[in-house]
């Protein structure tokens, strides 16, 4: 168990979903986004209502740690990967619920046969392949930070004259809360697929 929590909270090197990078560069101005091409892949998730974001992240992190750690029908330990994503579809209003989806990508060695939750809030999910526009930014994220930084997605997309969904969007974070330096974390926007 030990080895384990500081695998998740300690390491660097972890399995990372494949993804294609559009290399497409605008020769006029570098894009403070990248354009990537997510692989279809199995994901193991949690979907939680709530007003707070990083009280879902918190909540859906522990549920989904304790799958990785042996509560799935096999009793298998399955390797921490990065990133955890968090899907956020927003509420109605300003004082309405969101629902966010916490999500741990399966290691490449489960992809194929994932193993069955033992938690009744938990799932597997298959994720069709998918393009995001992807901004990247340091720190220690919050809730104001990923906020922030998802309308700078939105107006350097709105700028460019691209074509996005607005909603759901996502949040990713790579690092453990250990980790004090060189943090990664992203917000990713889909791509509006042409009618």
């Amino acid at each position: 168990m030990l080895k384990a929590v500081g695998q998740a909270l300690f390491s660097t090197g972890l399995q990372n979903p494949k993804y294609t990078a559009d290399q497409e560069k605008d020769k006029e101005k570098e894009k403070d986004y990248e354009i990537r091409t997510y692989h279809a892949t199995n994901w193991v998730s949690t979907t939680l209502s709530g007003m707070q974001w990083d009280t879902a992240m918190n909540t859906g992190f522990r549920k989904l740690f304790n799958y990785i750690q042996g509560n799935n029908h096999n009793k298998v330990k399955v390797e921490m990967t990065a990133p955890v994503s968090c899907r956020v579809d927003p509420g109605a209003g300003p004082a309405c619920e969101s629902q966010f989806t916490v999500s741990f990508y399966i290691p490449e060695a489960h992809q194929e046969n994932p193993p069955e939750p033992s938690d009744p809030d938990v799932f597997v999910e298959h994720r069709k392949e998918f393009t995001a526009y992807v901004r990247s930014f340091g720190g220690f994220s919050n809730e104001n930070m990923k906020r922030e930084e998802l309308l700078k997605l939105m107006e350097s997309l709105q700028r460019d004259g691209v074509h996005y969904v607005d909603k759901p969007f996502y949040a990713a974070g790579y690092d453990s809360p250990f980790k004090l330096t060189n943090r990664r974390n992203e917000v990713w926007v889909l791509k509006k697929e042409q009618e």
